[in-house]
């Protein structure tokens, strides 16, 4: 929501803003659909559509538009090849994106605050300008319908924070934190350790909570299936507990940190006990991406990644990291 608040607080200081949006991406572009910047007028701009080049010269024509108080919409399209004649971007990764120049104004306030107060709506883009809807009649998050430069809208529904749960407040929990604050997540962590240090010390964490018995955390745990849950107890026996506290309710994702070995009696165990395997075929252990970690940062990295991995997966395919 950065991008929102950003703009929302310039306008509320009567400042102008340029939001660039970008509508539609292919191949391996820097921009990805829904990727959005706001540019002030004021010379301070927020958020990205790309970076590198490309992403200098719209933010320069973003700023000469503001100070010729240019209110007109504009769909700019860029490829990112050598190939095209015209619209070139400077960069050389392929693929193309269309963007838009949307000028914003103190009188836009209503709407921008709308989706900074109130995420559970879905925001229109198009040759009009800027709209904000309850719902809408599209099955996606993000669409757009192009039939012309003149007749196209675009809709994206206003996602909420990502939340993640941590189940265990050692040393990779507080290393996982950390890293997860700086990816904008809202952090939940748990333990059943009273004045543990390392919880003690864990300034990212948003909430942090202490679990008398892990058995009940089924019943406390306030998740829904939008949610990310990271079971990294203490030891072996509280994992297991914890694992089949949550194996029947729905998450995002859901990891168990441990070995090969440890995971694979974990789940010879919970057979044994009647617990058929349909129930934690979902469940991602050992948890983490295998990058050889051994260091409490260097295992969030590898938690991160797959998190990352999970909630990106059905975005268009092709390389950002150009």
């Amino acid at each position: 929501m950065g991008v929102w608040k950003f703009i929302l607080d310039k306008l509320s200081a009567g400042i102008n803003v340029m939001l660039l949006h970008v509508l539609e991406s292919e191949g391996s572009s820097p921009g990805r659909q829904g990727f959005k910047m706001a540019v002030a007028a004021d010379g301070t701009f927020n958020g990205t559509i790309g970076g590198g080049i490309m992403e200098h010269k719209l933010v320069e024509k973003a700023k000469q538009q503001l100070g010729d108080k240019v209110d007109k919409i504009e769909l700019m399209r860029q490829f990112h090849d050598k190939q095209p004649v015209s619209n070139q971007s400077g960069m050389i990764c392929s693929g193309s994106q269309l963007n838009v120049f949307i000028p914003l104004s103190p009188a836009d306030k209503p709407a921008i605050a709308s989706i900074v107060n109130d995420r559970q709506q879905f925001i229109e883009l198009s040759p009009k300008g800027i709209a904000i809807r309850g719902s809408s009649t599209q099955d996606k998050n993000i669409n757009l319908q192009f039939i012309s430069e003149e007749e196209w809208l675009y809709t994206e529904k206003i996602n909420r924070q990502q939340v993640i749960h941590i189940i265990g407040g050692g040393h990779v929990s507080l290393a996982l934190s950390e890293l997860m604050s700086f990816l904008g997540f809202f952090i939940k962590v748990y333990d059943d350790r009273p004045g543990l240090n390392t919880m003690q010390e864990n300034n990212f964490a948003n909430e942090k909570h202490f679990i008398e018995d892990y058995q009940q955390l089924g019943k406390t745990i306030n998740a829904s299936k939008y949610d990310h849950v990271v079971i990294i107890t203490f030891g072996y026996r509280s994992d297991k507990i914890v694992l089949k506290e949550l194996l029947d309710k729905e998450f995002a994702y859901i990891g168990l940190i441990g070995s090969d070995k440890k995971t694979e009696t974990l789940f010879k165990e919970l057979e044994e006990e009647g617990i058929s395997p349909e129930k934690w075929k979902h469940v991602f252990a050992p948890i983490g991406i295998n990058i050889f970690s051994k260091t409490a940062p260097e295992i969030a990295v590898s938690i991160a990644a797959e998190i990352i991995r999970e909630k990106n997966k059905e975005l268009p395919t092709g390389r950002s990291d150009n």
